[in-house]
């Protein structure tokens, strides 16, 4: 089948397959007009990097994947030690998301939303962020500049 057919069947452009292409992941044959020719196995292929994509893995986790998968003589603990790795970084990256969201929180509930300019949701972004645990709600902590890795909320 054509590119275009694969990309229909598997919901990636045609730019995505070639660029999966261009990285190992998947093969193609040319044909004598030098139009890609994919087979049963490669939207195979695609269907498991779009599953894997799907789950949050990054493009080298998904090489690593793929060719664990196609190694039937594979230790599944290789790919359980990847998958637990990838987990942990989910949980990781929901706790960071979580604490962003309730600092917001915390900010928004501050502010009356009227038509008055005074907005403690851009105080907060201006000079740091209360922490959902300070007992003064009202109060903006003083501009600090050491800002964390995920910035000054």
């Amino acid at each position: 089948m054509l590119i275009s057919e694969a990309a229909r069947l598997t919901g990636l452009t045609p730019k995505m397959i070639r660029h999966y292409e261009d990285l190992g992941l998947v093969n193609s044959v040319r044909a004598p007009n030098g139009y890609r020719i994919y087979q049963a196995q490669d939207l195979d292929t695609l269907h498991f990097i779009v599953r894997a994509k799907e789950l949050g893995f990054n493009l080298a986790d998904i090489q690593q994947l793929t060719s664990l998968w196609r190694n039937q003589q594979r230790p599944s603990s290789e790919v359980k030690q990847l998958a637990q790795a990838h987990i942990q970084d989910l949980e990781s990256r929901a706790a960071l998301l979580l604490d962003m969201a309730a600092k917001l929180r915390v900010l928004a509930e501050q502010c009356q939303g009227d038509q008055h300019p005074d907005c403690p949701i851009l105080d907060g972004l201006e000079g740091g962020c209360c922490h959902p645990s300070t007992p003064d709600k009202t109060a903006v902590p003083p501009r600090s500049n050491h800002a964390s890795a995920a910035g000054p909320l």
